[in-house]
């Protein structure tokens, strides 16, 4: 068993309100990818959201500053997940269903250069992240740049505090066996 696990968090705005024509492509897109992530080697669980169906969620579900709510429905999409390795979150992030996905976010999402879409940061295994934690490691990003307490995959960084680069290899053999468990599932 690993002594540290991944933990992502990932934050966007929508734009328009979340029961609009304009997110639909997304509601509907939504289960298979949670399933191919949920599905996918190296995942080790996700919060949930209260009030809905699914896990249960990691503590109150709370917002970064830079939040704007600008489609008027006091909600934005976001996520809370740990991972065995950064490979494994970059296999299934960037594959399958959730890849497919995740290529039209765009058509979603506000793009705000200022605003990362994703923070990662280690976390000791046993350790469960709560929402105002996550939060915590994306507005430390925003502030601070990469670091080794919240960082992306672009500037990584090991359990230790020293950078690293992700393997490619390996991305590219866990996507492969990604595929192989949603083909046979």
């Amino acid at each position: 068993m690993p002594a540290h696990r991944l933990a992502v968090y990932t934050f966007n705005q929508f734009v328009a309100p979340f029961q609009s024509d304009a997110i639909k492509g997304f509601r509907d897109a939504e289960p298979g990818a949670f399933a191919a992530i949920e599905n996918a080697n190296g995942f080790f669980a996700r919060s949930g959201y209260d009030g809905e169906e699914g896990p249960e969620s990691w503590g109150l579900q709370v917002f970064p500053k830079c939040w704007q709510n600008l489609n008027g429905d006091g909600w934005a999409p976001s996520t809370l997940s740990l991972w065995d390795s950064m490979e494994a979150l970059m296999a299934a992030t960037y594959h399958g269903d959730h890849g497919d996905a995740y290529r039209q976010g765009h058509k979603w999402h506000i793009k705000a250069n200022h605003i990362p879409e994703y923070v990662l940061w280690w976390v000791s295994d046993g350790h469960r992240p709560d929402w105002s934690e996550a939060v915590a490691r994306f507005e430390n990003l925003i502030a601070a740049g990469p670091n080794a307490q919240a960082f992306s995959f672009k500037q990584a960084f090991a359990p230790n505090g020293q950078r690293i680069k992700p393997d490619t290899a390996r991305i590219k053999a866990l996507a492969a066996l990604n595929r192989t468990l949603s083909t046979s599932a």
